[in-house]
């Protein structure tokens, strides 16, 4: 039998929130994101065991805070490295190697929902390489340069990309080792690198990123409405 983890990489700092605990560890109706996140990927039906990258020096701290909190699964927590893809790749050597799927969640989207978990994995399983979650994007996008506007894009083909991102582990694991080096902002840009193609599923408005101050009032009022809509 082969199995599905969940990699969350959680080893930085997050300075745009401000100064105070790493943004993993800011808390969203009294309880961590890093917390909200692991939850999320534990109670997805198709997530099989969750790993953590956490700062080398808080491991032992990591490991104290989930074990306080109710995760239904199996989860472990290794030390991350000095960048998203240094952590990434620790955290998909520590997999044993019945583990086929791994998906890459980010810990600073706390409230995205176990359907959209279960979805990535699904179209993984379905065939798929690279998948990740997408949003249209509604604002209109311009590149600047010199702090001058030298076109329009159409947006109609642009679209925002969400966590969690999934793949084939041989993919992934292929990906990080051929791209050493390159600036990516996410996984699938090292699989796009190595000329893997990447399929995308609808991603979900509540999976926004937490950034700045303004992103913890929103998790806040959706936590809000969950609870007193009895989702969780």
């Amino acid at each position: 039998m082969t199995r599905t983890a969940a990699v969350v990489p959680a080893a930085g700092r997050g300075e745009r929130l401000g100064p105070g605990a790493p943004k993993a560890l800011r808390q969203i109706g009294g309880v961590p994101m890093l917390v909200h996140a692991v939850r999320a990927l534990a109670a997805a039906r198709s997530v099989d065991v969750v790993v953590v990258a956490a700062p080398p020096d808080d491991v032992a701290a990591v490991e104290a805070l989930l074990a306080d909190h109710d995760v239904p699964a199996e989860v472990s927590v290794v030390p991350g490295g000095a960048t998203r893809q240094d952590s990434v790749r620790r955290a998909v050597q520590s997999l044993s190697e019945d583990v086929d799927v791994v998906l890459v969640h980010d810990a600073a989207r706390p409230l995205a929902p176990v359907e959209l978990v279960d979805a990535v994995a699904a179209a993984v399983r379905a065939g798929a390489d690279a998948v990740v979650p997408v949003l249209p994007v509604a604002d209109t996008v311009k590149q600047v340069a010199a702090d001058r506007v030298v076109a329009t894009l159409d947006r109609s083909v642009l679209r925002a990309v969400q966590t969690p991102q999934g793949f084939r582990r041989a993919v992934l694991a292929h990906a990080h080792a051929l791209a050493d080096g390159l600036d990516s902002t996410d996984d699938a840009g090292l699989v796009e690198a190595i000329g893997t193609g990447v399929a995308t599923i609808a991603g979900s408005s509540e999976a926004f990123k937490v950034t700045r101050p303004i992103d913890l009032l929103l998790a806040e009022a959706l936590l809000a409405h969950r609870r007193g809509s009895g989702v969780r």
